[in-house]
């Protein structure tokens, strides 16, 4: 009888043919395996803040996609947000990252917090941003945005509420846009 052989994705196969052992070189079950190949350590990160499953009626019947939102941050001050469609959910929420990396902005900090209160408006969500001590006092998604941009304290108010997370993630955003370096005279 011959002895088993190892293939070239760390299985062995016996004489008869047979598979025996799964996995590749990360162990575990049955798959396409581990080849070799490393994904880059993103120099983001990453918290999704809204996952829909969302129909399309059609002659022939339902069409079902899922609608991931996702926001991105350094914690240097660099964060954004991006919404991404797909058939599956992992595949939302890759579209819904690269877009996240196109709409980056950056935020302007003094010793942590932003320097002074702005306001901004985004369709129906209302959000109100005022600097802090103490840590972020925020909400949802409002507190996701100023963690990941790497403000450490910040009061966050929603005047207007709204359930549309991504809409208050919006407002967020386009509130800390306001910031900019105010000269003294």
């Amino acid at each position: 009888m011959e002895q088993n052989k190892p293939t070239q994705f760390g299985q062995t196969q016996t004489g008869q043919g047979g598979r025996r052992g799964r996995g590749g070189e990360k162990g575990g079950r049955g798959g396409r395996g581990f080849h070799g190949q490393r994904e880059a350590k993103s120099e983001f990160d990453q918290k999704v803040i809204d996952i829909a499953r969302v129909t399309r009626v059609t002659k022939g019947g339902k069409r079902f996609s899922f609608r991931t939102t996702v926001v991105i941050g350094d914690g240097k001050s660099r964060v954004g947000v991006g919404t991404g469609k797909g058939v599956d959910v992992a595949q939302s929420m890759q579209k819904a990252y690269n877009k996240a990396q196109k709409n980056l902005i950056s935020v302007f900090t003094v010793n942590g917090t932003i320097p002074y209160q702005v306001e901004s408006k985004y369709k129906s969500a209302v959000v109100l941003l005022k600097p802090a001590k103490g840590g972020v006092k925020a909400g949802g998604p409002v507190r996701v945005v100023a963690k990941l941009a790497g403000i450490k304290s910040l009061t966050g108010k929603l005047i207007e509420r709204t359930n549309s997370k991504i809409n208050i993630a919006r407002a967020t955003i386009e509130a800390l846009k306001q910031l900019k370096v105010k000269s003294i005279k």
